[in-house]
């Protein structure tokens, strides 16, 4: 007797619309709260406003003043690329070598973890910590190198070192989540990969160049970009740690958009600084990928 086949009841037909009905969330979130202000944004660089009044239409004049007339305003970008460019160059490689240091080290979870945990950390309170670690007089730094005889620098009053401070305070702040995306890529690379290194007679150096940087390059490249941009725009920790000084020397281009804004009421001309450095940021992110990508080939 051959078996019956088993009858299929037809259901509605499932259109096109169902993948959009499931992203509506999110498209809506998308369109609310990133394109709408940008495109606000975009056309309020080419007015004039103050919140309690109406804008006028200056049209290219907002961009005209600071790129030609506003000294600071180049200033803070010169402050931006600097903070950046040291964020990068220091902190990236040490969430490299955090990553490699707890891949073979005992309890890696827990250290992956304890390095981390400024992430899940207010960051106003983290720059209020460090205010009191890093304070000229009182702070426990300085008061260690007291203790032995030694004048400790002044750490966020001196223009040089302020900068120096807030560098080395958003690296310990962003070491533990570059160190788990490079702990991320280096889990997944086959362990079958280094025993061949191995019995090819390749020491640690060479293993190291040769076959697992070039795997963990994705990583590499996301992580220098996306900290790139996080230097670029970032100044929270400023604001709260230095407030832009000594003498504007911590003062960075966010920052001072950010003032414009809500302190000088300058919505027009602070809106045309977030786009100019908007456009920074683009440009420096996509010659970077280009570089890494162009470099691993």
């Amino acid at each position: 007797m051959r078996p019956r086949t088993p009858r299929v009841v037809d259901g509605p037909a499932v259109g096109g619309w169902a993948p959009w009905l499931f992203l509506a969330p999110l498209l809506v979130f998308a369109f609310v709260f990133f394109l709408l202000p940008l495109g606000f944004s975009v056309w309020l660089s080419f007015t004039r406003w103050n919140p309690l009044g109406a804008p006028s239409w200056v049209g290219l004049r907002q961009f005209e003043y600071l790129l030609t007339r506003d000294d600071t305003f180049w200033r803070t970008v010169v402050n931006t690329f600097v903070f950046a460019f040291g964020f990068v160059a220091i902190g990236v490689p040490l969430a490299l070598l955090l990553a490699f240091a707890f891949s073979r080290a005992r309890g890696k979870a827990i250290w992956r973890q304890i390095y981390y945990l400024p992430q899940l950390t207010n960051i106003v309170a983290i720059a209020y910590l460090w205010q009191f670690v890093l304070d000229d007089r009182d702070g426990l730094i300085n008061r260690a190198l007291g203790a032995i005889g030694l004048r400790g620098p002044d750490w966020l009053t001196d223009p040089t070192m302020a900068m120096v401070s807030v560098v080395l305070v958003m690296i310990w702040y962003d070491a533990g989540k570059n160190m788990l995306i490079f702990s991320a890529a280096l889990d997944g690379v086959d362990r079958a990969i280094y025993d061949a290194a191995t019995l090819d007679g390749a020491g640690a150096w060479r293993t190291l160049r040769s076959v697992t940087l070039p795997i963990i390059r994705p990583a590499f490249t996301f992580v220098t970009i996306t900290s790139f941009i996080t230097g670029m725009g970032f100044f929270s920790l400023i604001l709260a740690m230095t407030g832009g000084g000594p003498r504007g020397a911590t003062e960075v281009t966010a920052l001072y958009t950010y003032r414009m804004a809500f302190e000088d009421l300058r919505m027009g001309r602070a809106s045309a600084g977030a786009l100019i450095l908007f456009a920074i940021i683009g440009a420096l992110s996509l010659l970077q990928f280009r570089a890494l990508r162009e470099r691993s080939r």
